[in-house]
């Protein structure tokens, strides 16, 4: 019996973050899986520098990534590029993973060669497609055309079922806590010098917030809302300070330079690489974001996580009591933030809440599903 053919698709920083750990893996069974890596590049130096940090190279690159370019230039791009890749390798399953543009458009080239498709991250629904927009509609096209559902939770598989989709669901729990350990494992093996060295003009004897936020739907009053906030917060609270990679599109740069730029308390940086992200998390007091993958990795870092959107599709941390929403209301986002520099009880709670995202096996149990479903 001949190996399965496995062809692994991301363009993203995300989505190599959460695809690393199950390359990583398949590499371990060369005599089960021949294993490549095809990038799209909708994103490309921080989409790089994550392959770096993971020691994984790529087979194919498609290298999209265009300036300015839009939902339409990426779907088509990877569409076009895609059916050069697969006629080529004419792998046996093609592995999406998430909601990006690329992973819906090569599940659909995917399917356009009748060629299987595993779904890394399957399930996740809020209910409104236009929040997250496009992400909210991409994984529900890229879950009816795949294959193979990997769910991160029961929930996310209530989702699949709720749909219709029954046949080869698993819960395996999410590979975003598989690559935050093998990063804290990396991160410890070098040390703290060089962290510390790269957030130098930050003060860690005082409280750190890491504010993250980039998504479309905020552009705009949101994201001036949420600046305002962070304004009032850094003001009333000298004993705290702010750390915000902010995003290179110019929505969101231009908002959050304008309002913040030049208050002491208040870091603003270039987004930085993951280990770098990851090691500033573990140091945070709190972490206020609208990102999918931070609402899963800081519960696993004992931080509560203050999520500025109005739904999220991952409501098990809301539930769990390790995230609250907040959406972009300045008036939320001030009273949440207070309240949990205020009341030791409240932050504590929510600080040891249980994570209901992983305990660093996804990985294992994916490769495992296909070491003993082999054709």
């Amino acid at each position: 019996m001949g190996r399965s053919k496995f062809l692994l698709v991301f363009g993203t920083r995300p989505e190599a973050i959460k695809m690393a750990p199950i390359v990583k893996e398949l590499l371990k069974y060369p005599e089960h899986f021949e294993t490549k890596v095809c990038l799209t590049g909708q994103h490309r130096q921080m989409l790089d520098k994550v392959m770096e940090f993971f020691r994984i190279t790529s087979d194919f690159d498609l290298n999209i990534m265009k300036p300015g370019q839009s939902l339409f230039d990426i779907t088509t791009e990877c569409l076009m590029g895609m059916e050069k890749v697969l006629d080529q390798y004419q792998p046996d399953v093609v592995f999406v993973q998430g909601d990006t543009t690329t992973a819906f458009a090569c599940a659909l080239a995917a399917h356009y060669k009748k060629i299987k498709v595993a779904h890394i991250e399957a399930g996740l629904r809020t209910g409104d497609k236009y929040s997250p927009f496009p992400e909210e509609m991409n994984r529900i096209m890229a879950g009816h055309l795949a294959d193979f559902h990997f769910a991160p939770t029961e929930g996310a598989r209530r989702n699949l079922i709720n749909e219709g989709i029954t046949k080869n669901v698993e819960v395996v729990s999410n590979t975003v806590i598989d690559a935050l350990l093998l990063g804290l494992e990396t991160i410890q093996s070098t040390g703290d010098l060089v962290y510390r060295d790269f957030f130098r003009n930050v003060c860690f004897d005082k409280k750190i917030i890491l504010v993250t936020g980039h998504r479309r739907e905020s552009f705009g009053m949101g994201l001036e809302n949420i600046c305002h906030a962070l304004l009032k917060i850094a003001n009333m609270n000298p004993d705290v300070e702010m750390v915000y990679p902010v995003h290179l599109n110019p929505n969101v740069r231009e908002p959050v330079i304008r309002i913040l730029q030049g208050h002491t308390g208040i870091h603003i940086m270039d987004p930085f690489d993951y280990p770098f992200l990851i090691w500033l998390m573990n140091q945070s007091y709190l972490v206020l974001t609208d990102s999918g993958g931070i609402q899963e990795e800081a519960p696993s870092l004992g931080k509560p996580v203050l999520v500025m959107r109005e739904v999220t599709e991952r409501m098990e941390g809301v539930e769990a009591g390790t995230a609250k929403l907040v959406g972009t209301s300045q008036e939320l986002i001030v009273k949440e933030i207070q309240h949990l520099l205020d009341d030791p009880g409240e932050y504590q709670r929510m600080a040891q809440a249980h994570n209901p995202y992983g305990d660093g096996m996804a990985s294992q149990r994916i490769v495992q599903f296909f070491l003993h479903n082999k054709d």
